[in-house]
């Protein structure tokens, strides 16, 4: 599987800021739906998170690809990739648009980096959320869980010998 043609990845560059944070706040809208604060102290909260999350992400993985993915040339979602010791490529953060999700998107992002493992002899690995939907997509795309703790599930693809 490779990306439909109206899709593609470019690096992340300073102008990405604004956008990137919106669409991290749209991977929180219903963990915060319940929350009674008002939209000015989530909005709040959530620029406080993002940029914990994206310092975090630049410390731990100083030489990940961090990529803007767009369709038809418009910005929709990130992948952030790194490559860990032995070689394995690891996903970072993944996340789309609430209207690109469920349109093969994903998969198809996440399919092309499992072909490039395998033609390289890797395994791909991610940390995804317990009650993340994501974990079925996951499972489907042949990852395994390998480990967990009260938050997440570290979830593997072995190559295909």
């Amino acid at each position: 599987m490779t990306l439909p043609s109206a899709v593609s990845l470019r690096p992340v560059e300073p102008h990405d800021r604004a956008f990137l944070s919106d669409l991290y706040a749209s991977t929180r809208t219903e963990e915060l739906a319940a929350v009674p604060w008002t939209d000015e102290q989530k909005a709040t909260f959530l620029a406080q998170q993002f940029t914990a999350q994206d310092a975090s992400y630049r410390d731990n993985y100083p030489d990940a690809q961090f990529s803007v993915v767009e369709l038809d040339g418009v910005p929709v979602g990130r992948l952030y990739v790194a490559r860990l010791e032995a070689g394995e490529i690891r996903i970072v953060d993944i996340a789309l648009l609430p209207g690109v999700r469920g349109k093969g998107v994903g998969s198809a992002l996440v399919h092309d980096l499992i072909e490039a493992a395998d033609r390289q002899g890797v395994i791909v690995s991610l940390h995804v959320e317990h009650w993340n939907p994501a974990v079925q997509l996951y499972e489907r795309l042949g990852f395994f869980r390998v480990a967990a703790n009260d938050v997440h599930i570290r979830m593997e693809h072995v190559p295909i010998s």
